[in-house]
């Protein structure tokens, strides 16, 4: 949630100061329009900026309003317009959004040129004419292709989900078929050759009560071998059956796995001669499912097995630790005899790997690793309440079940597909530093324009200076670019008419000689009474000396 509430404060921060340079920009140039309206309208698109998301047409139509009259706002809107068209699927319903805000973008900058600092409307037309593209289309098209190109990349991850998930059911009932092929072949061959055995030893046995009572005992030795080896057999036959199913004449009663059930496999432990303990904490497996009561049973079982086998003299610990999540069951023994581990060495650890199977399926974890001491342990993590559809792991991958990635897809591959999943922070980088300079390149625009706009814009001293009238004062005259010109009086000097009456003196300037005709230029002079207010202005003709070259011709 902060981090959200971080995001979200940090766009409005970056918009805002993006107004904001367009603001000081267009103020530098000196073409502001309605100074007093800018900030405010600043403030007021900052406030509406964050209610984008949740009332993304309104919001984007009040800004064009404001957009108008305040072209400083340009950064806004042009955001949100992004925003909004990058969330808004329906084309059609976009087109008119977009067309809307546009419209209401050069009615309101048409209609405010002439408040507050007048201007002719066709300059406010012109200002937002050119805001729409840069405010408005611009930031619309981006969004669009940004949020089909999302939505696109969305929808090609959930097919290629569901093509993982497809294959993984695939593979999973290929690999159940293929047990249960196993599972009858094994029980067909081996199970009818151990049927012989049992047979044929019983008959021994009834013979040698007769014949030799002394060997009758081995014969019954036989028979019960090979019993518990059938038994054995339908065991290992249920692992191979189909996923989250074991079969078995002992494995599916209520006491399978519960502690009643783990102590009766300690005291069989220790009645054959192992030095073993149990650790118990938590409440009884009785309430739990019986896959994980089964899957308890199981590690405890096959890692006595394994003391018995190979550290018959070593003293083990079982560790069993329940509460809310899972089920934790630890088997740790000590330092087998160098005898034990010449004579049986350590064994070809396939029952280990199907203990890990088991565990997999549930969706824990197993870990078997020996100890620095000599010893091993044995380490199986099993959830409490496992999923319905677990999924085994392959090597080198997780444990999948419903919700999760699964399968032999990385889950960050998955993620570069779409918007919605978790993006590479690289991608988002990208993202974020291309949007900021296109906002900023928008933003250039938009001074440009308000500047092209109003440089064109009639000013209150443009057009020709004006002429002097008589009444002017002499300082008003002078101000025209009206002086006086020695040689023009001197030109005027016999030649000029009678000066007016009450006129105290006359100027002669150079810009007011023209020649009118060869020989003759035309002067003008301004007169001036005592208060050195202009009276009379009077232009006359005045002869001109030319030295004709010998070879022009007169």
């Amino acid at each position: 949630m902060w981090g959200r509430a971080g995001r979200a404060g940090a766009e409005t921060v970056g918009v805002v100061l993006a107004s904001l340079g367009v603001y000081a920009a267009v103020a530098w140039l000196g073409y502001l329009p309605h100074p007093g309206f800018q900030l405010p309208a600043i403030a007021a698109g900052a406030a509406l900026f964050p209610l984008r998301r949740r009332f993304p047409g309104a919001v984007l139509l009040t800004l064009a309003v404001l957009t108008g009259p305040a072209p400083c706002l340009g950064p806004v809107t042009a955001v949100t317009a992004y925003a909004v068209a990058r969330r808004t699927v329906p084309a059609r319903r976009l087109s008119r959004l977009l067309g809307a805000a546009g419209v209401l973008v050069v009615v309101s900058a048409t209609l405010a040129a002439p408040w507050g600092d007048p201007r002719p409307m066709p300059y406010g037309l012109a200002l937002g004419l050119l805001l729409v593209p840069t405010a408005v289309i611009v930031p619309g098209l981006v969004g669009t292709a940004y949020g089909q190109q999302s939505r696109l990349m969305r929808a090609l991850r959930e097919r290629g989900d569901a093509a993982e998930r497809a294959r993984r059911l695939a593979d999973s009932e290929a690999r159940m078929h293929e047990r249960s092929r196993i599972a009858a072949e094994m029980h067909d061959l081996v199970g009818h050759r151990l049927s012989l055995v049992s047979l044929h030893t019983g008959g021994l046995e009834l013979a040698l009560a007769q014949a030799a009572p002394e060997l009758r005992e081995e014969a019954v030795l036989a028979r019960r071998a090979t019993r518990d080896a059938m038994r054995e057999l339908r065991q290992a036959l249920g692992v191979l059956g189909p996923l989250g199913r074991d079969t078995g004449p002992d494995m599916l009663t209520e006491a399978t796995g519960s502690r009643a059930d783990i102590e009766t496999l300690v005291a069989q432990s220790r009645d054959g001669g192992i030095a073993v303990r149990l650790d118990w904490t938590g409440p009884d497996l009785d309430l739990r499912p019986v896959r994980v009561r089964r899957a308890v049973q199981r590690v405890v079982r096959e890692a006595l097995t394994n003391v018995h086998r190979y550290a018959s003299a070593a003293h083990v610990l079982v560790t069993v630790v329940h509460d809310d999540q899972e089920v934790r069951v630890t088997v740790r023994n000590g330092a087998p005899s160098n005898f034990q581990v010449t004579a049986e060495g350590r064994g070809t650890g396939r029952g280990l790997m199907g203990l890990r199977e088991r565990v997999e399926l549930l969706g824990g974890t197993f870990d078997a690793v020996p100890l620095p001491s000599g010893g091993f342990q044995v380490d199986a993590r099993v959830p409490a309440e496992p999923g319905d559809a677990v999924v085994v792991a392959r090597s080198g991958s997780t444990p999948t079940g419903p919700g999760t990635t699964g399968g032999d897809v990385p889950s960050e591959g998955l993620g570069r597909l779409g918007d919605d999943g978790p993006a590479p922070a690289g991608r988002r980088t990208v993202e974020a530093v291309t949007l900021a300079f296109g906002l900023v390149a928008l933003c250039v625009l938009m001074v440009l324009g308000v500047g092209f706009v109003y440089a064109a814009l009639p000013h209150r001293h443009s057009g020709p200076a004006a002429l002097p009238r008589l009444g002017m004062t002499y300082q008003e005259v002078a101000a025209t670019g009206v002086l006086d010109n020695a040689a023009v009086r001197a030109a005027a000097t016999g030649h000029e008419p009678p000066r007016p009456a009450g006129a105290a003196g006359c100027i002669y300037p150079f810009n007011g000689a023209t020649e009118s005709r060869p020989g003759g230029l035309t002067v003008a002079r301004y007169c001036f009474d005592a208060s050195r207010r202009l009276i009379a202005i009077d232009r006359f003709t005045v002869p001109s000396v030319r030295d004709a070259a010998p070879w022009e011709t007169p």
